[in-house]
């Protein structure tokens, strides 16, 4: 029984989690001028979980608790992945909330909300799996409202709202799911629902995918994202926008994998996808601040990352192809939300009219992170897009990979409508993109690290894939 248990194999969830909360507490104990010592304490527990990823790497797969969570590449892919976004996060919130009163309430959150997503890409039992749920949403709803604006606090409802709902139509599809089974892990899931009720078990898989789709920022529960990503912090936004879908979205494949063929899933899934990206492009098209922008984006980007999810074990593609586009994604809508913390003064898209020829850096940066998120080569969303059409042809689903294609050559004309001010004359807004002498730095910084790091990752594709 001990030996089942197994408890060090959640090593790097543990790592955030007990930053979380020396952070919190020192918090409480440090003088306002000290409160940026809780970003290197940030710091250093998304260092080591990161480190007890790698070492967790070479013991190969691993499981925990009677089989209810895994440790696998997949895993530790995300795990990673969190660590090294949520370090770039960091950089954005030293100029975001650094020097305030809410800095290691902020800090704390990250870490928290992190821990989830970690717990729900692992988690292979439905029990978990709300676990993971609960803790990556409850400190996100906290992260909207740090704002103490109007428009963060409707933001905040909002999310609240449509968290709440989320929930419980996770309890809900898991109670389903057990009564009709006897199980909720999903060792036993995939024997025993085979012989399950088609209407129950339709019903139970339906609301727990519903509840993902809330996380992953999708259809039919996306309503959150671009008031989040325009009201909150740019910190908060940037997390709410990135994180969540790297757990979310694995989560999902996880589940999908259990369901047996008299569930239509990957249909369901497929017009999900389509639906999502879809509406995510038609909704950004009349945008024009710019993290609104940034947010209906996010909502097309979750509908690429359901493609994969739709051909799970019907194509060798799948999941090498999700893992990629998880991590690819990631760093690049980071950089794009931190060119916008690095200039919060300019919120709309004409705005940044003359930023090519006064800062080309960092104009440099939004360029190849917004061609990126259309998936132009060579940026690492582009190798993304690329495998997960072809995973969905190769899977039996000509007509998704047919949206993909479609859907991506539709955002090119709201990118473009950011992209085309950058290298204009003069500034419209009358306000010069000067570098003050503090702010700003920890978010350019973080800008222009991502921007070449999604060129490094589609150059270095070839070489990257066979790990």
């Amino acid at each position: 029984m001990e030996m089942s248990m197994r408890p060090l194999v959640l090593a790097p969830e543990m790592a955030l989690f007990a930053g979380a909360l020396v952070v919190l507490l020192s918090g409480s104990f440090l003088r306002r001028s000290r409160l940026s010592a809780t970003r290197s304490v940030a710091a250093l527990a998304l260092a080591a979980s990161a480190a007890l990823t790698v070492l967790g790497m070479t013991r190969g797969t691993q499981t925990a608790f009677d089989d209810t969570f895994v440790a696998d590449h997949a895993t530790a892919v995300v795990r990673v992945v969190v660590a090294v976004v949520v370090s770039l996060m960091l950089l954005v919130a030293a100029d975001d909330v650094g020097g305030s009163p809410r800095e290691a309430e902020t800090y704390a959150l990250l870490l928290l909300a992190s821990t989830g997503v970690l717990v729900m890409s692992g988690a292979r039992d439905l029990q978990v799996l709300l676990v993971g749920f609960l803790l990556a949403s409850i400190p996100a709803y906290g992260l909207v409202g740090l704002e103490r604006t109007r428009a963060a606090a409707e933001a905040a409802m909002k999310t609240y709202l449509l968290g709440a709902l989320a929930g419980i139509s996770l309890m809900l599809g898991t109670a389903l799911l057990y009564g009709v089974s006897g199980e909720t892990s999903y060792v036993s899931l995939t024997r025993e629902l085979a012989a399950s009720p088609s209407g129950v078990l339709s019903a139970g898989a339906v609301l727990v995918v519903c509840a993902l789709l809330f996380e992953a920022g999708a259809v039919p529960a996306h309503f959150w994202v671009p008031d989040a990503a325009q009201a909150a912090g740019v910190t908060a936004a940037t997390f709410l926008t990135t994180v969540p879908k790297l757990g979310a979205v694995l989560a999902l494949s996880r589940f999908v994998g259990v369901l047996p063929a008299t569930v239509a899933w990957p249909l369901l899934v497929g017009v999900l996808a389509t639906l999502t990206m879809t509406l995510g492009n038609l909704a950004a098209y009349g945008q024009t601040d710019v993290r609104r922008l940034l947010g209906w984006s996010t909502v097309s980007q979750a509908g690429y990352l359901l493609v994969p999810v739709a051909v799970v074990g019907r194509s060798p593609l799948a999941e090498p192809s999700l893992l990629f586009y998880l991590g690819a994604y990631a760093v690049t809508n980071v950089g794009a939300f931190a060119v916008a913390a690095a200039l919060p003064e300019h919120r709309g898209l004409t705005d940044y009219r003359g930023l090519a020829r006064q800062r080309p850096w960092l104009a440099g940066s939004l360029v190849v992170c917004l061609l990126g998120l259309v998936g132009t080569p060579p940026t690492a969303v582009f190798i993304g897009k690329l495998t997960t059409a072809t995973a969905a042809w190769e899977g039996g689903l000509p007509w998704l990979t047919g949206a993909v294609v479609l859907n991506s050559l539709l955002s090119l004309f709201y990118y473009l409508r950011w992209i085309v001010p950058v290298f204009g004359l003069g500034s419209s807004a009358g306000q010069p993109f000067v570098a003050r002498t503090a702010y700003g730095r920890g978010a350019r910084g973080a800008a222009v690290t991502v921007g070449l790091l999604s060129l490094l990752l589609g150059v270095g594709a070839g070489w990257l894939w066979p790990a």
